[in-house]
């Protein structure tokens, strides 16, 4: 691809990517919860959730699997069952325990599947990689070269945003010291889960 291509696909991508929705609620809310680097396995799982449906339609595979209803039907509601359950866990804990407490065994990949359940699930994403992303690049003429440049956008642009947003939300958790207001941040970032999830079920 040439280099205005790329910078069209890089400000189309950056676009969809940036602009908030279920991925980015869920990874905020749980880098509020949790801090930031138990988040990163989340956000690892987005970027690769969006890798594979970039193969998926480089492959024109995306298309074809679009036959397969019931296993995207499934894949979303187990996306959202994960986030209800991340969700549950957030609510009914004491303030600041998930952060104090270490990270339990199989922790990380647990949020990298879910990250990716939920990006393969994600309506936004499903529609961007089989409407949008077609329109910006000529997939018929696409060469390994060109998949690779594509890919290593996907990877920097979404993982700079991801890891964006949950610093900032790092940062803001760190201002509240009070025991009763974590609680709260418990709480609140615990329904934003359960909202990103219901807003996914209702969705597509």
């Amino acid at each position: 691809m040439d280099f205005s291509s790329l910078l069209i696909f890089a400000g189309v991508y950056f676009l969809a990517v940036a602009s908030p929705g279920p991925s980015i609620a869920a990874l905020v809310a749980r880098s509020l919860a949790t801090g930031f680097r138990r988040s990163l396995p989340f956000a690892a799982g987005i970027v690769a959730g969006d890798l594979i449906w970039l193969s998926l339609t480089a492959l024109g595979l995306a298309v074809l699997m679009q036959s397969f209803h019931g296993l995207f039907v499934a894949i979303k509601y187990a996306g959202c069952a994960y986030l209800l359950y991340l969700a549950f866990r957030l609510w009914r804990a004491p303030a600041g325990a998930l952060e104090q407490a270490p990270a339990a065994r199989g922790e990380g990949w647990r949020l990298f599947l879910g990250g990716i359940t939920l990006t393969m699930g994600n309506p936004k994403v499903i529609v961007f990689f089989l409407s949008i992303l077609p329109l910006v690049v000529d997939l018929s003429a696409l060469t390994p070269l060109a998949f690779a440049e594509i890919a290593a956008l996907i990877t920097a642009i979404i993982g700079s945003t991801l890891i964006a947003y949950a610093y900032a939300a790092d940062r803001a958790r760190r201002l509240v010291a009070s025991p009763r207001a974590l609680r709260r941040i418990n709480r609140l970032t615990g329904g934003v889960m359960a909202g990103a999830a219901a807003a996914i079920a209702m969705r597509g």
